[in-house]
């Protein structure tokens, strides 16, 4: 055999290595240049709101400006708000709004998975969520606080109907789209419905329901602050409220700011998440 040959497959791979690395340099740079864009996006943004709030041509009081978003939340983080501490305050909203998440995610996983099996259940009870679903559920937080009082229980329901219904049709299609092969496969090798479904069909369905997850949490925050915007004894719906009810601007827009950082932070927790049970996606695409 010559020596051409021999060495041919020391070529392949170095090629190959040379090849991965650019793709990496390449994606380390878009990282860098996105992110610069996104600075550099906000950046502009606020800073033509602060020039055009100085210079009268929007209405300072109605609008406030950047600066004085920024004094107002160091306000609160140094010197507390009129209800206690800002951590406090964060913490009574996101305790609200997790406990609410996690029973709509649970319920709507379970009712999901229920009616995508079992068709009997979904003909039944399919004309109720239905309706149940064109109700606006923001409307239904006053109903709450009437039945369950200021307390974080009526904030825990409207959470809880705001998360349920996304998760649970994504969890219903994920259920209906199952390979119907591997159930099949399944039960020639004699698995009951029971294995059927926890070892075929919410595996196959996780990445559906992991969709609505991140859309949810979202879902759960909104819920958590209208249940406290109507009537609460504290939290960051709350603080909102007041800052309205003495025409502070700029508390609205820093309960805003405070309340998309919270965001911001359970997304990229639970994009975390997601890449650590999907890896084998991740690995499967690069083939």
């Amino acid at each position: 055999m010559s020596p051409e040959v021999l060495s041919q497959p020391a070529v392949d791979t170095v090629k190959t290595s040379d090849r991965a690395h650019s793709r990496a340099r390449a994606a380390r740079k878009r990282r860098i240049v996105v992110t610069a864009a996104r600075v550099l996006l906000l950046v502009g943004v606020l800073g033509l709101w602060e020039a055009l709030s100085r210079a009268e041509v929007i209405d300072p009081f109605n609008f406030s400006m950047p600066s004085k978003i920024w004094d107002q939340i160091s306000t609160w983080v140094t010197h507390g708000t009129a209800l206690g501490s800002l951590g406090e305050q964060i913490w009574y909203t996101l305790h609200e709004a997790l406990l609410g998440w996690v029973i709509g995610v649970v319920t709507g996983v379970v009712f999901g998975i229920a009616l995508g099996r079992i068709t009997f259940l979904a003909d039944v009870l399919g004309p109720y969520i239905k309706v149940l679903n064109s109700i606006p559920r923001i409307v239904l937080a006053p109903i709450f606080v009437i039945w369950f009082g200021l307390g974080p229980a009526s904030k825990v329901a409207s959470a809880v109907v705001l998360v349920f219904f996304p998760v649970f049709f994504n969890a219903f299609q994920g259920a209906r789209e199952v390979d119907r092969n591997l159930v099949a496969n399944a039960r020639i090798l004699g698995a009951s419905d029971r294995r059927v479904t926890l070892q075929v069909v919410i595996p196959s369905a996780t990445s559906w329901i992991f969709t609505s997850l991140h859309v949810s949490f979202g879902f759960a925050l909104i819920g958590a602050i209208v249940g406290e915007y109507i009537g609460a004894t504290k939290g960051i719906g709350l603080l909102v409220a007041q800052s309205q009810g003495t025409f502070n601007a700029a508390g609205v827009y820093a309960a805003m700011v405070i309340l998309a950082v919270v965001a911001l932070v359970a997304e990229g927790l639970l994009t975390f998440a997601e890449r650590r049970i999907f890896r084998w996606k991740a690995s499967g695409s690069d083939h």
